[in-house]
């Protein structure tokens, strides 16, 4: 390590040591070190030791302490196969999607690949697009959240996806993207462009209509699936401790999520739910709250479009629905393809109901058109697979290379940002959905296990060309990452998957007003076998 490194990063240095007592438990009684702790990536109860290939796909011991084995395997069927449109059980895709089967998204059960153009059915591609309004960041109206580029007969998808171009361009940063001592790294970026032509409907924001060069176009990849219930054990006034402790040391924080001393909004549900809040804590661009209405609960209706009980309706926009109904071609084949939907309401307004899966009543009442499409029973399993999944072990902590590595970490201050630990609470799991109740018994749980995410699960802001809509991005759990190449077939990180390898990943935090900057500037003064060992560090956990 070069001398210099100790003075010039003792500012980052210390605010990663402060709070580090409160990070890293100390060594219990019956142990031999750090090592036997820490290789308990998800705790006792969390843990596989699987390293090979199927290491993303493990049951927590969790899951067969309680029993649910068998559960976990029918719930791992409804990620693992594709939806039909009739085909039981997986019966119900449509009639607008995204992907028909989850495993599309999630390569080996981890995080989605760099892909060089968007196709819904291009394996591993699990970018969502984000189209925005420029002048205020708002998502457009008239497609939904996560836009959907397949449609089921007779009906037009809202965005031809054929027509969406992703181009990926170089970088070179401010050093020239070379190391003092001549070693040299690429850093790539993707531009997406979508011509006024690939709209199905128009292009709607809360302010209006927009022109394509008013839209503001990012991807955002999917995250791995993996310890998602582990995360959500974590109690809320935890997560809320940790904001408080990063505003005491004067680091940046989202103003539209904390006001400087609590919550300036949370996550809630008031369609299903009673609307009760609880922290963001998922998704890159932090936008759900408890697992049980996070990503899986959410993405197995929305994603594929498969109705359940507690949401007998489409995911689907009213302006969608307005222009289908009222399109001479759909209409024309309506009735062939779903004849049960025909009432003496006329062919626009049957259209209309069945893509919204409701009508108001003569009495302004909500009645559903559509069954449910998947069963609670399957439902129930699902979520049973998905909070259930283990997270591998940590790995070769006891290599001299790796513990170097760790050392180094927080010494040039990434632990301020990748939390290393956290202690689950009592899990009595939140709903915001209202399906799942608080002392409900059918979801595996982690009570009160220590478990190492290297994540604060807080957004920061890397000031990235093309960054992710809104600049903020929650810091990314590094569990398990390492054994991505072996699981998913690649490597790839971010938000874009831009960062092809771990020193590109490391390097695209360091723009001048990154608020990462003075952690690369530190890793930039060691020396090559110093960053290697980082490397190492980093794919060991």
């Amino acid at each position: 390590m070069k001398r210099s490194l100790i003075a010039f990063v003792l500012p980052a240095a210390l605010v990663a040591c402060t709070d580090r007592n409160a990070y890293e438990p100390e060594v219990p009684d019956g142990t031999d070190s750090w090592i036997e702790i820490e290789t308990y990536a998800g705790g006792e109860l969390g843990t596989t030791f699987n390293r090979s290939s199927s290491a993303f796909e493990d049951p927590a011991p969790a899951v067969v302490n309680a029993g649910m084995e068998e559960s976990f395997k029918y719930g791992e069927y409804f990620f693992e196969r594709s939806y039909t449109e009739n085909t039981a059980p997986f019966k119900g895709l449509g009639p607008l999607y995204l992907r028909a089967s989850c495993m599309d998204c999630h390569p080996g059960y981890g995080h989605g690949k760099r892909m060089e153009r968007y196709r819904w059915n291009d394996y591993g591609n699990g970018y969502l697009l984000v189209l925005y309004d420029k002048s205020d960041n708002s998502y457009l109206t008239s497609l939904t959240g996560m836009p959907q580029t397949q449609a089921v007969d007779p009906f037009p998808a809202p965005l031809d996806e054929t027509k969406i171009n992703i181009e990926w361009k170089t970088w070179q940063d401010e050093w020239g993207n070379r190391f003092e001592d001549g070693e040299t790294y690429e850093l790539i970026y993707p531009e997406v462009t979508i011509p006024a032509d690939a709209y199905y409907v128009p292009i709607l924001s809360k302010n209006g209509e927009l022109t394509v060069d008013e839209v503001g176009i990012r991807l955002e990849s999917t995250i791995g699936i993996y310890g998602t219930g582990l995360l959500d054990a974590i109690p809320d006034d935890s997560l809320l401790v940790q904001y408080q402790k990063e505003a005491a040391l004067g680091l940046p924080l989202n103003p539209n999520i904390f006001d400087g001393s609590t919550w300036a909004s949370q996550y809630s549900n008031s369609k299903q739910g009673n609307g009760e809040q609880h922290p963001y804590r998922f998704t890159y661009a932090l936008s759900r709250g408890a697992l049980q209405d996070g990503p899986g609960a959410n993405a197995i209706w929305n994603i594929t479009n498969v109705t359940r009980s507690d949401r007998r309706y489409h995911y689907m926009t009213t302006t969608y629905a307005t222009k289908a109904s009222q399109d001479p071609d759909v209409q024309a084949a309506f009735y062939d393809h779903f004849p049960e939907y025909k009432t003496d309401a006329g062919v626009e307004k049957d259209i209309y109901n069945y893509l919204m899966g409701e009508y108001t009543d003569e009495y302004g009442n909500t009645v559903p058109v559509v069954d449910a499409e998947m069963s609670d029973a399957d439902y129930v399993d699902f979520m049973v697979w998905h909070r259930g999944l283990a997270v591998p072990a940590a790995r070769d902590l006891d290599d001299a290379t790796v513990q170097q590595g760790r050392s180094l970490f927080r010494q040039i201050g990434c632990a301020t940002c990748h939390r290393p630990s956290w202690t689950t609470g009592p899990d009595e799991y939140n709903d915001p959905n209202n399906y799942f109740s608080k002392g409900d018994r059918r979801l595996p749980k982690y009570p009160y296990q220590t478990i190492w995410p290297y994540s604060d699960l807080v957004q920061h802001q890397l000031r990235m060309v093309n960054d992710i809509r809104g600049g903020w991005c929650r810091t990314t759990p590094l569990w398990g990452r390492g054994l991505s190449l072996i699981c998913s077939g690649h490597q790839d990180r971010l938000h874009d998957c831009r960062a092809r390898n771990v020193i590109e990943a490391i390097m695209w935090h360091g723009a001048s007003d990154s608020d990462a900057r003075r952690s690369v500037e530190a890793f930039r003064q060691l020396d090559k076998s110093e960053r290697d060992a980082i490397v190492a560090f980093i794919n060991a956990i």
